[in-house]
């Protein structure tokens, strides 16, 4: 008896159906079997079903004599299950990877409830995905296995059949079936909740839920949508027969009102000839089932009061009032923005006519994120060295915490920001300021960068039009006219640089700044971040930063994080920087030892309490040698990479440390200690000779005594030998974390 039978409905899903029985066969868990019922389709999904159930003994196709809708084909498919539980998934969604292993793994830990709910994202045909956004109400704190009385909040999740898993047994006990007709989920889904005796929740996205172009079935027009009707005269008998469920006879009553009025509001669902039926059988269904009790929301109060009344022509008029009254506040708002924006350019043109204010220092990183990079280091060394600078940061609300005490906030498109780019002396930032800048005599620009170039820059990216994703280069030549200075950290980054962002501004090659805090960090305050960041003491800590993939829609990790850390042990945590952890929507981190690091601001910190960098083509790679710490490169999509973005040099014959083609081979890696050994050490040395020769903890002083105090003697400053420098160490650990670093 298999665990799961997985049962797949298959009418019209053709172009979808090889991707839904492949993420299926494509599982880490095997134990399961798949019931394809080919509900009579026109189209080849027999044929598809035939050929995989003759490729798999586990896969079992189903043909049935004529069109009979969802529900029945999915009855049919579970008079074929031999398996625990019943999962469905239809023919033009997926499985997740893993999911069903995590299933599995949730079902053990909770003592097999009768339900299993879990999560889904959906699938937009352009390649977004998007998380359910009422994810928090599958936490899985509290106690593991419930009724739905403990947890009511669940119906605010999609009433559906495909997010759960059923116990198969509990199923059969209480007879539960589909019926016929459109939204056949709702007489199954509400009774299957309210009577089943345990429930947990798997706080994890299982099913990508495709979001065809033209919709679903459920999206067209027809009258088969009056179908809801009969729905929920099952769902109310079914609570009438069992009197222990009265208690939720309210619940459902102000549901089926929601669900009506959303119905009627969809203007594309019922033709212009059924919409005065549909809303007398509404108005019926609600004086048959009226039960008070269930909150309504103050906005709901009067379509509800409209709708169970019978008043179709107000409830019309009500409607159309509300949409007239979205269209002008939608129209206010951009009027509202326009004369705002018109309202800033003067603002702006009549303060470049004033004073530049010689002391005043505008500063920001990142397109306008927190205080963070070279930008922050060198405004830092400026509050040092400058007697009476005042310095001012950009950056968004949500990141103002960051910025320093003493340094002034600028939201971005405010008066005060414009005031600011307008009469400040210093401009400093490691991207672009805002398009709208005109730079005045007088003004000193300084681009600081973000890191040493490996992938294609600049106008080195005019040949490559897939990763300049419409660049517009006119525009960036005008930026790169106003900087008087370059900030470069090497050789190799000044002559990228001079050829791809060709001007007259002068190349300062001081170093990094933002590097300087890992020559000026003791074995102290490397032991408060590994502490704050939850890394257990002893642990070996590994941090992943993989780059962007600019021939990918959609990213995700090449690597599996779960497996990696299966193959390390116990005494290894992960910390896991990656725009896509774990699947779409960026759910929880999989496992305890992997913590999902994505959002913190700075990766320098992140840098400094890791033990070792796995990386493929992130220029962190240039800042992490500094460290003197392991660097372990995992280049499976080189040449699609180098094909789409183009590098500089080839890292894999001049890498910083071990390099993997692929993820077993980087397994390999690190079972054998590899990662870490002698010839990871020599490759890290040369590394660091070739692109930090001015990383010592000084190169944030050499540019403020240049750029602010214009200095010229003396500079750069003299930079010790590789020899002497003194990296930020570990703090000293006893057991698996120690000796890490060569």
């Amino acid at each position: 008896m298999p665990r799961f039978s997985v049962i797949v409905p298959a009418f019209r899903v053709q172009a979808y159906l090889h991707a839904c029985l492949d993420s299926v066969l494509a599982q880490s868990f095997k134990d399961y079997e798949i019931v394809v019922v080919d509900d009579c389709s026109p189209d080849a999904c027999g044929p598809i079903a035939d050929e995989y159930a003759r490729r798999d003994p586990r896969v079992t196709a189903l043909h049935l004599p004529r069109n009979t809708g969802l529900g029945p084909a999915r009855n049919a498919g579970m008079g074929r299950a031999a398996g625990d539980y019943l999962i469905f998934l239809d023919g033009d969604d997926t499985l997740l990877p893993d999911a069903l292993q995590t299933i599995a793994d949730r079902i053990d830990a909770t003592g097999e409830p009768d339900v299993l709910m879990y999560d889904y994202a959906r699938t937009y045909w352009t390649g977004r995905s998007v998380r359910n956004v009422l994810a928090a109400h599958l936490d899985e704190g509290g106690p593991a296995r419930f009724r739905l009385t403990d947890r009511p909040e669940l119906l605010r999740l999609l009433m559906v059949v495909w997010n759960k898993a059923y116990r198969r047994a509990f199923i059969e006990a209480e007879g539960f079936t589909f019926p016929p007709g459109y939204y056949e989920d709702t007489p199954w889904t509400y009774p299957v909740l309210m009577s089943a005796g345990s429930i947990a929740v798997l706080d994890a996205v299982c099913v990508s839920y495709r979001q065809r172009r033209r919709g679903n079935i459920l999206s067209t027009t027809s009258e088969k949508h009056l179908d809801v009707f009969d729905q929920y005269d099952r769902v109310f008998a079914f609570i009438d027969a069992r009197p222990e469920l009265a208690l939720w006879r309210p619940v459902m009553f102000r549901r089926m009102l929601d669900h009506f009025s959303a119905l009627f509001a969809s203007r594309d669902r019922l033709p212009h000839h059924s919409r005065a039926a549909f809303f007398r059988r509404a108005a019926a269904a609600c004086r048959r089932y009226r039960t008070p009790g269930a909150p309504v929301p103050r906005r709901a109060l009067l379509r509800h009061g409209l709708l169970r009344l019978g008043a179709r022509r107000t409830y019309q008029a009500l409607s159309g009032a509300q949409r007239l009254g979205g269209r002008l506040r939608l129209g206010s708002a951009a009027v509202r923005r326009a004369v705002r924006g018109a309202a800033l350019r003067a603002h702006y043109r009549i303060q470049s006519r004033l004073p530049l204010r010689s002391r005043d220092a505008v500063f920001a990183a990142r397109g306008g994120g927190g205080y963070t990079g070279s930008p922050a280091a060198i405004e830092a060394k400026v509050r040092e060295l400058v007697p009476g600078v005042r310095t001012a940061w950009i950056c968004r609300a949500a990141d103002a915490h960051t910025v320093p005490t003493g340094t002034r906030h600028l939201a971005p498109g405010t008066f005060a920001h414009w005031t600011a780019l307008a009469r400040s002396a210093y401009l400093v930032n490691d991207a672009a300021f805002d398009r709208g800048l005109v730079k005045r005599r007088g003004q000193v620009l300084l681009q600081t960068h973000e890191g040493t170039p490996l992938r294609t820059v600049g106008t080195d990216l005019l040949d490559r039009p897939a990763a300049a994703r419409g660049t517009d280069f006119e525009q960036l030549l005008r930026s790169v006219d106003t900087w008087d200075f370059s900030l470069s950290a090497n050789p190799h980054s000044t002559l990228v640089r001079e050829r791809a962002y060709p001007s007259a501004y002068l190349t300062l090659e001081y170093g990094s700044p933002r590097n300087d805090v890992y020559h000026r960090t003791g074995p102290a305050d490397v032991a408060r971040l590994r502490e704050t960041l939850g890394i257990p003491a002893g642990s070996t800590a590994l941090l992943y930063a993989p780059t962007h993939r600019d021939y990918r829609r959609i990213q995700r990790p090449d690597l599996d994080l779960e497996r990696l850390i299966r193959v390390l042990g116990p005494q290894f945590v992960i910390l896991a920087r990656s725009p896509r952890l774990a699947g779409p929507g960026g759910h929880r981190a999989p496992h305890p030892r992997i913590i999902d690091v994505s959002g913190h601001r700075s990766v320098e910190t992140l840098a400094l309490a890791s033990d070792a960098l796995i990386t493929d083509y992130a220029s962190l790679m240039f800042d992490y040698v500094n460290l003197d710490r392991p660097v372990v490169l995992h280049l499976a999509d080189i040449e699609a990479y180098e094909a789409a973005r183009g590098t500089y040099f080839d890292i894999t014959a001049f890498p910083p440390g071990i390099v993997a083609r692929g993820q077993d081979e980087l397994f390999d890696i690190f079972a054998t200690d590899h990662w870490r050994g002698s010839r990871s050490a020599q490759l890290r040395a040369a590394f660091r000779a070739r692109f930090c020769p001015y990383d010592d903890g000084y190169a944030a002083e050499r540019v403020v005594r240049r750029v602010f105090l214009g200095e010229t003697d003396g500079l750069p400053l003299p930079v010790p030998s590789a020899a002497r420098r003194t990296p930020a160490a570990l703090p000293a650990q006893d057991g698996a974390g120690a000796g890490v670093k060569n």
